[in-house]
């Protein structure tokens, strides 16, 4: 039983990790400071771009390049600024973790 409630627990949390994991990166990228998860600040809600890109096989790929080269015109008059200390690996890791929030 004990074994059982272990194994279930560590399940639980490597799955939480990453989700967690790729938010630290969002924050410590300053992606937090214009976007939330669920809500619009200056820039749309994570859910709101995620349901945007759903079922586009390149979403990963536009979405980096928007990270790093910003963007302008997609949600309205304020254009997102281009983020220079995000590079290709890490725009590519939070496009895909933007593309997960439902």
């Amino acid at each position: 039983m004990m074994k059982r409630s272990l194994t279930i627990l560590a399940l639980t949390l490597s799955a939480a990790v990453p989700a967690m994991a790729d938010q630290a990166l969002a924050t410590a990228k300053n992606c937090m400071a214009c976007h939330a998860i669920d809500k619009k600040l200056v820039g749309p809600s994570y859910k709101d771009v995620a349901a945007k890109y759903a079922g586009q096989k390149d979403a990963v790929d536009k979405l980096a390049a928007k990270i790093i080269k910003g963007g302008a015109g997609v949600w309205g008059p304020v254009p997102m600024p281009a983020n220079a200390q995000v590079n290709d690996a890490e725009a590519k890791k939070l496009a895909t973790w933007v593309l997960t929030q439902k």
